[in-house]
Parts: structure tokens; sequence; C-alpha cells
């Protein structure tokens, strides 16, 4: 550039520079990634700790079976309607108030007040009403979490941060009906007590060259211009950025194959350990005469499931990385690497539901359908943070849309699927009911193995 308005100065890094955040302290850059990986957990822990407190719930507020359920599901409806603006907003260039650290801030507070609307409800639209607002405002780390992560880490570095990142909104909903089970039958406590844990637990790059851009043009007295060179080309005009921000999630959705099909994927996979809120106290409780605190216990197979992946992960996937880096002829490894965890996720996740399906008889011991949820989980986690991590690696800058559109899809679909599940099993029994959803997971199984064969070329047609 000329350091005129018509060609300013394209301003970049110089090797080695402070305040780029891939040359930030590993301290900083790793408390940041554990308060993301932390506001993910509690965002995804309150989606299921409501239902600890179902029962109690539904005669006191006089709530039919389906109306408490919408709980869970106008909840998880709020992640997929909330990162429509808020992951836009993180990516909007002409003003820090748009930053990531401001969504974050802004959003936090509304999502831990609402959980008041809850613990104080005195009927049933209060408490559906303040559910879904909750999930709205406490989606922006599910989004936006993934596009500071990929400003902080080096695509090398990124494996241990993204598992983190990508554990979280599995790890919270095994958790919640577990604290909430129990939390909801102790005594002198009750089901508004899972809504002020929520409470208490609540409130327990591209951005920073922008800002070089303006600091620079005005040390100049304003007569030379600079662009961060992620903006070369682009309007910086408030309502151009705007519209294309909030469109950015619908187009990438519906004209990227790899968004779709992998969102519809994580969907899938995603619905069925919602439908699993359903169906567990069904196998367990109505089944197995186990109580709520005993019922969310049972959810301890699929949480060691996940367990076992985040654990395995920080080992397998940077030296999976790094053999690929030297043989590729750039020196860079190609996404689809990232894809090799999420195809023995893929295998792994129909096989646990099978194996639940048909080992959930009253007559086989209550340790088989709980073992089976190991596989489960342990898939799941390699599924969702293997296709995670390609959709940074893919979209970089434009991750948070990216992720944005899977979570629309995802929490549009597990929205409706606790709605239907006890329909689903009163229909076609429990066997045949859970076999629906192993067959589900089994019909999306070969995508992983299809985009690390085919990834390229379909990245260079898009």
């Amino acid at each position: 550039g000329s350091g005129t308005l018509e060609d300013p100065y394209v301003v970049d890094w110089a090797p080695g520079e402070a305040e780029n955040p891939y040359n930030w302290s590993q301290l900083r850059r790793w408390i940041l990634t554990y308060q993301l990986a932390f506001g993910t957990l509690c965002v995804s822990f309150a989606s299921s700790a409501y239902t600890g407190g179902i029962e109690a719930m539904r005669h006191e507020l006089h709530m039919s079976t389906v109306v408490s359920v919408l709980g869970v599901s106008l909840y998880v409806l709020g992640f997929g309607v909330g990162p429509l603006l808020l992951a836009p907003l993180s990516e909007v260039p002409i003003n820090r108030v748009y930053s990531q650290r401001i969504v974050f801030l802004c959003t936090y507070l509304p999502f831990t007040l609402f959980h008041l609307g809850g613990a104080l409800a005195q009927n049933a639209t209060t408490l559906l009403v303040t559910r879904f607002l909750a999930g709205a405002f406490g989606s922006s780390p599910l989004t936006n979490a993934g596009g500071t992560i990929t400003d902080i880490w080096h695509a090398s570095e990124r494996a241990i941060p993204q598992a983190l990142y990508a554990v979280a909104p599995f790890c919270g909903p095994i958790i919640g009906p577990i604290v909430g089970g129990y939390v909801a039958e102790a005594r002198g406590m009750g089901w508004r007590w899972t809504f002020w844990l929520m409470l208490i637990f609540a409130s327990f790059a591209p951005v920073l060259l922008r800002r070089r851009a303006r600091r620079l043009h005005a040390e100049s007295g304003g007569t030379v211009h600079y662009i961060s060179k992620f903006d070369q080309g682009r309007s910086l005009k408030l309502g151009a950025i705007m519209s294309v921000n909030l469109r950015r999630p619908f187009v990438l959705l519906f004209t990227e194959p790899i968004v779709f099909l992998f969102s519809a994927y994580i969907a899938i996979v995603y619905a069925i350990l919602y439908a699993l809120f359903a169906a567990f106290p069904i196998v367990f409780q109505q089944q197995r005469h186990f109580s709520t605190g005993e019922g969310g216990l049972a959810f301890l197979g699929i949480g060691a499931g996940i367990v076992i992946g985040t654990a395995i992960n920080p080992f397998v996937m940077p030296r999976i990385y790094r053999n690929a880096c030297e043989k590729s002829p750039d020196g860079k490894a190609p996404p689809e690497v990232r894809l090799i965890t999420g195809c023995a996720g893929s295998v792994l996740a129909p096989v646990g539901m099978f194996w639940f399906a048909w080992t959930s008889y009253p007559s086989i011991h209550w340790i088989v359908p709980i073992l089976a949820g190991a596989p489960f989980g342990l898939g799941m986690n390699w599924i969702f943070t293997s296709v995670t991590a390609y959709l940074m690696d893919t979209y970089t800058i434009y991750c948070a849309s990216a992720i944005a559109a899977s979570v629309l899809l995802r929490s549009t679909i597990a929205a409706v699927f606790p709605l239907f599940t006890p329909a689903l099993f009163g229909t076609l029994g429990t066997q045949w009911a859970l076999t629906v959803f192993a067959a589900l997971s089994l019909l999306c199984a070969p995508l992983p193995f299809l985009f690390y064969k085919y990834g390229p070329r379909i990245r260079a047609a898009s």
C-alpha cells in the first residue's frame, strides 16, 4: 500500500511481536483456554441439570410430561438461535465493542440471571421462557470460543486446547443429571435448588490487528491509513459488515458441503445424547426402579468414555499432526489429519448404542447397559473434537460462523428428539427405539472416512 485511504498500508505481525496472540505466554493462553472451556461446561451443565428434578417440578407446576421436557428442548433450541447473532458479532472488525471478549461478557450475565426464572417460577410459562432465554444468551461460548482458540494457538499446538473446548458440551450434560438428581431429592432442597445450583455454577487475533491498524492511523495524525491483512478487499461499513456476517452462518450451512454434512452428523450424535435424557429414566428408573439420584449415576458410563477420549487425545493427535507436517511438502498438515480420531469415533458410537439397545432388558444386570455408554461416549467425544478441529482449520477466522451453523442445526434437532423419545419408546419398545438411534449413528459413520479421502478436493472446489 501507499498509506492513502484508497490504498492503505497492510498491517501484519512482525516475527516474534509480543502483541501477536500466538506469542502470548503459555500461561496466559492456557488461562484463557480454561476460562473458555469452563464457560462452555457451565452452559451445557445447565441444559441437563434441569432433568434431575423434572418429576417434582411437573407435579408442582401442573405440567404434562411433554411440557416438562420442553424445558430441555427450549434451552437447547436457544443454543441454536443465539449463535446466529452472537457468532457474526464476534467477527465484526469495526470496533472492539463487537470483539469476542465483549460478546462473552455481555451475554454471560443475562445467562446467569435467567436461571432465577426457574428458581422462582410459579408457573410453567415463566419457567419455559426463561429457559429459552438462558440457552440463547448462554450460547456464545459454544461458538465464539472456537474462534478465540484459533486466534491464540498455532495449528500445531491446537490439539489439546481444541479437545478441552470440544469436550465441554458433552461433559456438562453428563454431570448435570447426576448432580441435579441428588440435589432434587435431598432433604430441605428440592427441584428449585437445581436452578440455584446452575446460578452458582455459572457465576463462579484479528481483533488485535484491527486495533493496531487504528492505533497506527491515530499516531500518524490521521494522514496515513492502515488496514488489517484480514480486511483487505472488504467493506468496513457497519451496515455492510453486519449484512455479510449475519448471513454467513446460513451461507456456510447451505452452500458448503463440509459444513452441512458434518453439522448434520454432529446434530444426530448430539440429539441422541439429549434423547438419552428421556430414555435413561425409562430404562433405569421405570424399568429397574432406580431412584432419581441413582438414575443420574447411570450416565457415568458415557462420562467415562468422554474422559477416556479426552485423556487419549493429547497423546495421539499432536503426534499424528507432527508426522503429517513432516510428510507434507510445505511443512503444513492438511485439515483432514484432524479427522483420524473421528474415523475411529464413528465406529465406536454405533457399537455403544447397539450394545445399550440390546442389553437394556431388566433381566440383564444393570452394569452391562451402563458400560455400553463408554464406547458411545468415547466415539461421541472423538467425533465432536475432530470435526470441530477440522472446521477451525478449514475456515480459520470465519470458524465462529462455521461452528455457529453447526450449533444451529445440532441444537434444533437436539431440541426435538427428547419430545418424541417417550412416545417412540411406547410405540416400538425400549430395544427397538434405541436401535433406531443406533442405526442413525451408523448411517453417518462413513462421513469422516469420505472427507479424509476426498476432503482436499472438496475444499478446493468450495
